[in-house]
């Protein structure tokens, strides 16, 4: 099976998601499905299809792109089996990795500032 997703790679979610994840979430299988989440997540909490101008896009918005979405997505992969650590270990995983995904998504949002980013990147 190959990687589905748009923003991101299964490996970049890995990276992140870390050495405990389980194997079962942390595969390709359920990483392209909490990928195809994660961009839906994105656009719509964006205000913005993403997807449909992705290969237009700059580097640097593709970098914030994906790196929203490998985060998402790790959560996801993180949350499918939180006993892989110990409550704080998961807690601050999943703090840092929503913190980050809320960053982005606010650079994605203001339409003044990531609009003039996005023309001019």
């Amino acid at each position: 099976m190959a990687d589905t997703g748009i923003f991101a790679t299964t490996a970049e979610v890995q990276y992140k998601s870390g050495l405990n994840a389980n194997s079962t979430a942390n595969a390709e299988t359920y990483i392209n499905n909490f990928m195809t989440q994660a961009e839906s997540r994105i656009n719509a909490e964006s205000g913005y299809n993403w997807s449909d101008v992705y290969s237009t896009l700059n580097v640097d918005v593709k970098g914030i792109l994906k790196e929203a979405a490998s985060n998402l997505a790790a959560i996801y992969v993180i949350n499918y089996d939180v006993d892989a650590w110990n409550s704080s270990t998961v807690a601050n995983k999943l703090n840092i990795l929503y913190t980050a995904y809320q960053d982005c998504i606010k650079l994605l949002r203001e339409k003044d500032k990531a609009g003039i980013f996005i023309r001019e990147a």
